[in-house]
C-alpha cells in the first residue's frame, strides 16, 4: 500500500509541474513584454520633463508604446484563451500515460508483495536451502517408474552377487559392482546403500568419483532433487577433485533448486563451455541455461554445439544400424588418426575417450588417456579436461 500512496503522489506532482508549465508560459511572456512597455512610458515622460525630447517626438513615442502594449495584451489574452479551451488533451495524454504505467506494472510487477532486495533474496534462499527435505522424505514422495525386469541369465548373476557380498561385506570390490549394478537395476536404496558401505571401506582412498556417484544414485532415487544427503557427497567430491563433472553438474542443478540462479549460472556455464559435447551433462544444461541466465541476470549466448552437422544427420537416417555404427566408428577412427599425427586441444581428446567408451574399447581409450597425459604434462589446465572425460568413462579417477 505504502508502494502505490508514493507512486500516486509522484504522478500527481509531476501532472501538476506539467499543467502549470503548460498553461504559464506564454501568460509570462506576456506579462514581462507589458512590464517593458511600461517601464519604456514611464522614461518617456521623464526624458519630457528634462527636455531630452521635445512635445511632439513625446506625444509620438507614447503613441507608438501604447500600441505596442494593446498587441502585447490581445496576446496574452490570446494565449490564455487556448490554455483554458487546450485543458483536455493535456489532461488526457497525462491521464493516458498514468493508466498505461499501471498497467505495465500489473502485467510485469508484483502487485501486494514487498520489494525484495538481493541480500534479504539470498537470506530466503539460505533459509529454504537448510529447511528443504531430506534423502528419506524426499524418497517417501517420490513415486518412479517401474524397473524393468532383467532376463533370466542376469536375474541369476544379481543374486549370486548379492549372495557373495552378504558373506564378504568388507570387499570394496564386490561392493562397487553390487552398488553399480543395484543402480541399473533401478533398486536405488540397495545402490545407495552399497555405495555408502564401499566409501567407509575405502575410508581416505574414496575419490571424488565414488562421492559423485553416491550423488548420482541419491538423485536418481528422487527423480532429480538434490537432497542434503547429496549436496554432502557432491562436496566432498569436489573437496577430492575441483573438475569432476557430475558433482559440478548436480552442484548446480541444487542451487537452481534452492534460489541461487547466480551458482547455478557458474557452475553450469563452465562445464558447457569446457565440454566436450558427449558428456552426459551437456544436453541437460543446454536445455535449461537460458532459463538459469535469465534468473541470474545474464545476458548469455551458449556456445554453439559441436557435432555432425546437417548433411551427416540426413545421411545417418537413410542408413541401416550398422551403417549407422560404420559411420560413428569411421569419424572415431579419423579423430583418432588426426591426434596421432596432428594432435589436437584437450577437447578433441576427451572427445574422443568419450567415443571410444561409448564404444566399448576402453582399452583403446585408456592409452589415448595415457597418451594425453604425456601430451598435457605442461598444461594442468587443458589436462583437467581430459581426465575428467576419462574419469566419466571409468578409466581414471
Amino acid at each position: 500500500m505504502l508502494f502505490w500512496i508514493v507512486s500516486l503522489g509522484f504522478a500527481v506532482a509531476i501532472a501538476a509541474l506539467l499543467l502549470r508549465a503548460f498553461f504559464s508560459g506564454g501568460g509570462r511572456t506576456a506579462n514581462a513584454d507589458l512590464q517593458v512597455y511600461r517601464d519604456q512610458l514611464a522614461e518617456v515622460d521623464r526624458d519630457a520633463e528634462r527636455g531630452v525630447i521635445d512635445a511632439g517626438e513625446a506625444e509620438r513615442a507614447r503613441i507608438e508604446i501604447s500600441r505596442r502594449i494593446l498587441e502585447a495584451d490581445r496576446a496574452g489574452g490570446t494565449s490564455d484563451a487556448q490554455g483554458r479551451g487546450g485543458l483536455i488533451f493535456p489532461a488526457a495524454l497525462i491521464g493516458a500515460a498514468v493508466a498505461g504505467a499501471a498497467g505495465l506494472y500489473l502485467h510485469l510487477g508484483a502487485p501486494g508483495y514487498p520489494d525484495l532486495p538481493i541480500a534479504e533474496r539470498i537470506a530466503r534462499a539460505e533459509v529454504f536451502k537448510a529447511d528443504r527435505p531430506s534423502q528419506a522424505e524426499a524418497e517417501a514422495q517420490t513415486t518412479l517408474p517401474p524397473a524393468s525386469e532383467p532376463d533370466a541369465a542376469y536375474a541369476e548373476l544379481i543374486a549370486r552377487l548379492r549372495t557373495a557380498v552378504a558373506e564378504n561385506p568388507d570387499d570394496p570390490m564386490g561392493q562397487r559392482l553390487l552398488a553399480r549394478n543395484e543402480a541399473g537395476l533401478g533398486n536405488y536404496a540397495a545402490a545407495a546403500k552399497a555405495q555408502r558401505k564401499l566409501i567407509e571401506l575405502l575410508g581416505t582412498e574414496a575419490t571424488a568419483s565414488d562421492y559423485a556417484t553416491l550423488a548420482d544414485i541419491y538423485v536418481l532415487a528422487t527423480a532429480g532433487y538434490v537432497s542434503p544427503e547429496a549436496e554432502a557427497a557432491l562436496k566432498a567430491a569436489l573437496e577430492r577433485d575441483p573438475t569432476n563433472g557430475t558433482a559440478r553438474f548436480y552442484s548446480g542443478l541444487m542451487w537452481a533448486q534452492t534460489g541461487r540462479p547466480d551458482r547455478a549460472f557458474g557452475f553450469w556455464r563452465a562445464l558447457l563451455e569446457e565440454g566436450p559435447e558427449e558428456a552426459p551433462w551437456i544436453g541437460p544444461i543446454r536445455a535449461q541455461i537460458d532459463l538459469v541466465a535469465r534468473a541470474a541476470g545474464v545476458d548469455y549466448t551458449p556456445p554453439a554445439a559441436t557435432g555432425p552437422d546437417a548433411a551427416d544427420i540426413a545421411a545417418a537416417s537413410e542408413m541401416s544400424a550398422e551403417e549407422r555404427q560404420a559411420m560413428i566408428r569411421g569419424m572415431v577412427e579419423g579423430l583418432a588418426e588426426r591426434l596421432a599425427t596432428e594432435g589436437g586441444p584437450a577437447e578433441d581428446w576427451a572427445r574422443l575417450i568419450s567415443s571410444l567408451a561409448v564404444l566399448g574399447e576402453a582399452e583403446r581409450a585408456k592409452a589415448i588417456w595415457a597418451d594425453a597425459q604425456g601430451v598435457f604434462s605442461d598444461h594442468p589446465d587443458e589436462l583437467a579436461k581430459v581426465r575428467a572425460a576419462a574419469a566419466q568413462a571409468g578409466i581414471a579417477e
